[in-house]
């Protein structure tokens, strides 16, 4: 009998490979951004270096980081609040299906409702200060939150819970033992998803209210200056982006950490 030969999934490449096409792919969009700066669209595109080097003096900024800090206290409040509204309503409407069919045309009605679209409405309910911001992050985030812990609870084996419930468990031990640590990888990719979402709609609101603290009301006073400050608001944008991807990175590293047998299974991750 011949020994089978286990071959490696192309999925499964090294660490170390995909970090330098990372890398060089991000070398590539800079020199891109160079170039045209260079090339005559300096009025509306500065060159990178001149971009990465207003960047890095905004860190000296006393104002930039006053900015910054009111930016990050919205996004991380909002971002918690959503989790603890999203992940419980994602257990019950999971997990009961009555409920879940009493509530899908209302839940469907709201989630395609842009949350910019609601500053008017909000900011003339609650004013325009950080509840404005912590309360459309809210509304933004949640979504991506509750529907994958809803799908993590319906691709739940049945086979585990069924099993459980031979032995004599109840629904809520068989909910705790079984559906909730099966859907936990769910809820992280949900969670992962919602801190993208939640610092768009935190940014975003900031420039539209264009009032108080924040890295959005940077930008916006930067875009009205005359002549608008190019450098200023694309170094905005850039450790907007920054912190997006050190983020990401970061719950990333964790799913990697805390569900080793779910990557294991689905043979593969990014």
């Amino acid at each position: 009998m011949s020994t089978p030969v286990l071959t490696r999934s192309p999925l499964a490449r090294p660490r170390s490979a995909r970090w330098a096409r990372r890398v060089t792919g991000a070398l590539g969009f800079v020199a891109l951004v160079e170039i045209a700066g260079r090339a005559g669209a300096a009025e509306f595109l500065p060159p990178a270096s001149e971009i990465l080097q207003r960047a890095g003096s905004l860190l000296s900024d006393q104002a930039f980081r006053a900015h910054a800090g009111t930016s990050v206290l919205a996004w991380a409040i909002g971002l918690a609040v959503a989790a603890l509204v999203a992940v419980p309503l994602g257990v019950l409407f999971g997990s009961v299906p009555l409920i879940d069919a009493a509530t899908r045309a209302i839940v469907e009605f709201l989630r395609p409702i842009p949350s910019v679209a609601l500053i008017p409405l909000v900011a003339l309910l609650i004013g325009t200060g950080l509840q404005l911001r912590i309360t459309l992050v809210v509304y933004a985030a949640v979504w991506p939150i509750l529907y994958n812990t809803m799908y993590g609870l319906r691709a739940v084996d049945p086979v585990a819970r069924e099993s459980l419930r031979s032995y004599g468990f109840g629904r809520l031990s068989v909910l705790w033992w079984v559906s909730l640590p099966s859907a936990a990888p769910f809820i992280m990719t949900g969670f992962r998803l919602a801190t993208g979402v939640a610092l768009i709609l935190t940014v975003s609101t900031e420039i539209v209210a264009g009032r108080g603290e924040g890295i959005g009301v940077f930008i916006y006073f930067a875009g009205i200056a005359v002549p608008a400050r190019m450098d200023d608001i694309l170094a905005g944008v850039v450790w907007v982006g920054l912190f997006g991807v050190a983020v990401n990175a970061l719950l990333v590293a964790a799913e990697r950490r805390l569900f080793r047998w779910h990557h294991a299974r689905v043979g593969g991750g990014s």
